[in-house]
């Protein structure tokens, strides 16, 4: 069933852009780069450093949501004896970035990209980002060449890194790769990928790791407006996110063994939380053995069913709390990242989040058999911080502005009344929240004992896109 979709109608958009300026000062986002940065983009964009080797004979590919300029990833998957062999390159932006530098002070300051509807707060100048470090198609790029084997079964059995000049020949998307796995046609590179994408979530599963199937939330531009869509991801999707995984968890155990790098960790969910969990499956009907895995469970269920979306969304507290860890000897108390169910590092983003740039030196010198640069050892500590503070903000301006947008679609309906499904509750007081249906809403909901997992009829008391805030009653 097609989500519904809420448009922000033209005579909005003064409004919508009012309230967007109103999310970058309340998060005090930066309007520019200061001229230093840009001087200092615009010069190592002409001259960055080359890689000695050359592997631009790989027909790589990259598989982006459309219109994607900041492309970090390309990918080449080949079959070998006993399994597959896949290529996975990533943008090296060490090879425009000096540590020290105007571009690394301004990035340590900003910590990733911040997407909003009409623009986005990159972390790197875009003459980088979108142009000279990128992977776009046709170009050849200083890259981290991943170099992992698999075996048949998806198992990983051998792990590369290098750097090395690329070319991507395509620049695909998430629609492009479905279409062609569907129809019969996908060759090569997307042939291969949805045979390993699947092998490497049945891996998933074994190991007990979650991948959460709970549509998405999503400020669109549509050509004509804004709209806010809740949409399931594709399998193409998947199956990319799985390459990501796969690289982040060799990057993870490198590091490991070397006893210094930087990790994304997710300790295990505590027993109140678990408990929590299985109450609520319960009470919702959703079938959870005894010792089996949460990761199992979630695996098989459809977040249209209005008792599965309520039970995605309570049971998203035995997924928070991830973090960085940064080590230089000791490994750090938490090594794993529950939902991956192993360890992991974030490695594959490096032109939109600061902590894979350094995770990628690490492992480049470790495969190398050579010492971590100091400055790079001297900057893990500080890399925690700087991503808890960049996360932190990141969220904000992402649900601010859902708020906005919804608010502003909202406003002349105050009053009506709509079908929707009520998907949390708060403990010890009255309220929790709803998901209306058409249009796609989440938002706060007032009342005594409301039903959790089932349908109710609301009624609209709020929407006000100066405060942002949405607010139904039960009908």
């Amino acid at each position: 069933m097609p989500h519904p979709t809420i448009r922000l109608p033209r005579r909005h958009e003064d409004d919508f852009a009012a309230g967007l300026a109103r999310v970058r000062h309340e998060y005090h986002l930066p309007d520019a780069f200061p001229p230093g940065v840009l001087d200092e983009a615009e010069r190592v964009a002409r001259g960055p450093v080359t890689p000695a080797e050359d592997r631009t004979d790989l027909p790589l590919l990259t598989i982006d949501p459309p219109g994607s300029m900041d492309l970090d990833q390309a990918l080449c998957i080949e079959s070998r004896a006993g399994g597959y062999r896949v290529w996975y390159a990533i943008a090296d932006v060490a090879a425009f970035v000096r540590p020290g530098g105007a571009i690394d002070e301004e990035a340590g300051k900003r910590g990733e990209t911040v997407y909003l509807p009409d623009s986005r707060v990159p972390l790197h100048p875009p003459v980088l980002s979108e142009g000279a470090a990128s992977l776009l198609p046709g170009q050849a790029r200083p890259a981290a060449l991943w170099c992992i084997d698999l075996d048949s079964g998806g198992q990983t059995v051998g792990v590369d890194l290098r750097r090395a000049l690329v070319r991507s020949r395509e620049r695909l998307d998430y629609e492009t790769v479905q279409a062609a796995v569907d129809s019969g046609g996908a060759e090569g590179t997307l042939k291969l990928l949805a045979e390993v994408g699947p092998l490497r979530i049945a891996l998933e599963r074994e190991r007990g790791g979650v991948s959460l199937p709970t549509p998405e939330q999503e400020v669109v531009h549509d050509g004509a407006g804004y709209a806010v869509e809740l949409r399931t991801g594709l399998a193409s999707e998947s199956w990319n996110a799985q390459i990501s995984l796969l690289t982040g968890m060799a990057a993870a155990q490198l590091m490991l063994d070397a006893g210094v790098g930087v990790l994304r960790v997710l300790p295990q969910a505590s027993p109140r939380d678990t408990l929590k969990a299985h109450r609520v499956a319960t009470a919702l009907g959703v079938p959870w053995p005894a010792g089996r895995p949460y990761g199992d469970v979630v695996h098989g269920l459809d977040p249209t069913i209005p008792g599965h979306a309520a039970f995605l969304r309570e049971s998203r507290v035995l997924l928070r709390g991830a973090a960085y860890a940064a080590f230089d000897g000791a490994a750090p108390r938490v090594t794993t990242h529950a939902a991956v169910a192993a360890p992991y590092a974030h490695v594959t983003a490096p032109l939109r989040r600061l902590v894979d740039r350094y995770a990628t030196e690490v492992c480049l010198a470790v495969t190398a058999g050579e010492p971590v640069p100091e400055p790079i050892r001297r900057a893990l500590a500080l890399l925690p911080g700087q991503m808890e503070a960049a996360n932190r903000r990141t969220g904000g301006v992402e649900r601010a502005c859902v708020d906005l947008v919804e608010a502003t679609v909202l406003r002349h309906r105050v009053g009506e009344s709509f079908d929707a499904v009520v998907i949390d509750v708060d403990e010890g007081r009255p309220g929790g929240q709803v998901q209306v249906t058409d249009p796609a809403v989440i938002a706060r909901c007032d009342g005594d004992r409301l039903p959790l997992g089932e349908r109710v009829r609301v009624r609209l008391t709020r929407a006000d896109p100066a405060t942002r805030e949405v607010r139904f009653a039960l009908a």
